[in-house]
């Protein structure tokens, strides 16, 4: 779910007040010499990202995400992302325009992910839409340096809620910890965090304490663990050694003790593809510890995980899990299935209540009703940017609030200028399946605001 640390490399996460890095604002006056040249157009060479879609050429687009890998992998995003353009072809396309996707394995992979980002430049992509990647400081200098958006990210990494090219449609993995935190901060005594020793992984503690605080709750203890790990006894010993007595865990270099104990002691795990692993140990472990309740965020588990952990057998059974978007059995999705059904083609690597295919069709929805504002005009990354940049109203059938991007909006206090939908879902494992703990969305914008991500 987070890229590798690397040494001598700062944290992705921005601190306190907002901190652009050089690309990201060489983008933002690149943009707007761009614009000066569009309406000048003399002297100002080829404009970067408008060849992707004028006259009667296909619009082309670029999904991208892990496959393969030892860690998180997303395959169900590119594979959604071919058979969404086989099905908008087959009824006409875009505006009368066959739109063409291409796709690209990130590998989990600076290079890799480079290497995609640098295709969706030669091949004049408008828009790289609904991907994955934790390498942020890899691909978005290519984007910005050629000005292509980069609409519906998974919301892994701080630039995908920081760059101006950035159009995100979730909260990402800080609303999810602070929306599951606030929830825990009820009826959890001590709380452990079992999370990724990675750049990305190291700022979220500080979501799911934002969450804990704001309803009372002593701060979780935070335990590293590898991202590609074959088992986690270790990691598993030591979460539940502080849930059960609030003695062993840390927090900042402390003991845990002293956490207001105010009912079973719970775990939470954010290991993406690694969580199944980890609940692998932690059935084996638990064993020798008192009861505690678990709890995690859509991403790290889905139906399929929490039925190869022995469902209402399992550990995950009365679990609450934070998601972005209604459960999979909301009729809102029925538009996404219906995709699904007329172009998969028995694709079994997409999922309908996959988190990664979710947002994919998310963002084609933006997408789609980006291009078809521009009412026939040309399709370009430039006009892709100016219809979303200039107050375009996107709605999305229930799946999220109605999406609209500033270049500076409530979050930014925190770093966040980008992340404009902080609301997040609540689910339960109820007799083995994943249902709706409660009706609607939960807005984390005022908890996030107090985050310390100093």
């Amino acid at each position: 779910m987070t890229g590798r640390r690397r040494t001598s490399t700062r944290s992705t996460f921005l601190p306190r007040s907002v901190r652009f890095t050089r690309s990201v604002r060489a983008a933002a006056l690149s943009a707007g010499a761009l614009t000066a040249c569009a309406s000048l157009a003399v002297g100002c060479g080829v404009v970067p990202g408008t060849t992707g879609g004028s006259g009667g050429d296909p619009i082309v687009v670029m999904t991208w995400a892990p496959e393969g890998t030892s860690a998180t992998n997303e395959p169900g995003m590119p594979a959604f992302a071919r058979a969404y353009a086989r099905w908008v072809n087959a009824a006409g396309g875009l505006n009368g325009r066959k739109l063409k996707v291409l796709t690209c394995n990130e590998h989990n992979d600076t290079v890799a992910a480079s290497k995609c980002a640098r295709q969706a430049v030669k091949e004049h992509a408008v828009a790289v839409v609904g991907s994955y990647s934790q390498h942020s400081d890899a691909f978005f200098p290519h984007l910005e340096g050629a000005g292509i958006p980069y609409i519906g990210g998974y919301g892994v990494t701080n630039a995908e809620f920081t760059s101006p090219l950035s159009y995100p449609v979730n909260g990402g993995q800080p609303s999810l910890l602070a929306g599951l935190g606030k929830e825990l901060a009820t009826s959890c005594g001590p709380v452990s965090l079992v999370r990724p020793d990675t750049i990305a992984g190291d700022a979220l503690p500080a979501m799911l304490d934002a969450g804990l605080t704001a309803g009372g709750h002593d701060e979780a203890a935070d335990q590293l663990a590898p991202e590609d790990a074959a088992e986690y006894a270790a990691q598993a010993e030591t979460a539940l050694a502080h849930a059960t007595d609030g003695g062993t865990g840390t927090k900042n270099g402390t003991s845990g003790q002293g956490e207001k104990k105010k009912g079973k002691g719970c775990v939470v795990t954010a290991l993406g593809d690694r969580t199944s692993t980890f609940m692998d140990s932690f059935r084996r472990t638990r064993a020798d510890h008192p009861e505690v309740r678990t709890a995690t965020v859509l991403g790290s588990v889905d139906q399929t995980v929490i039925d190869a952990a022995g469902a209402g057998s399992g550990p995950f059974e009365g679990a609450y899990v934070t998601g972005w978007y209604p459960e999979a059995s909301d009729p809102a999705w029925a538009p996404m299935k219906k995709v699904i059904s007329e172009a998969a083609f028995s694709d079994t690597r997409i999922d309908p209540t996959d988190t990664g295919v979710q947002t994919t069709w998310i963002a084609y929805t933006v997408f789609r009703q980006a291009v078809e504002s521009l009412a026939g005009g040309d399709v370009t990354a430039d006009s892709v940017r100016a219809a979303l940049d200039n107050g375009l109203r996107i709605t999305t059938g229930g799946l999220t609030p109605t999406l609209r991007w500033h270049f500076s909006d409530q979050l930014a206090s925190i770093g966040f200028p980008r992340l404009v939908n902080a609301d997040v879902t609540l689910q339960t494992v109820r007799k083995g399946r994943l249902v709706a703990a409660r009706k609607g969305f939960v807005d984390m914008t005022r908890t996030l605001q107090k985050a310390d991500v100093g």
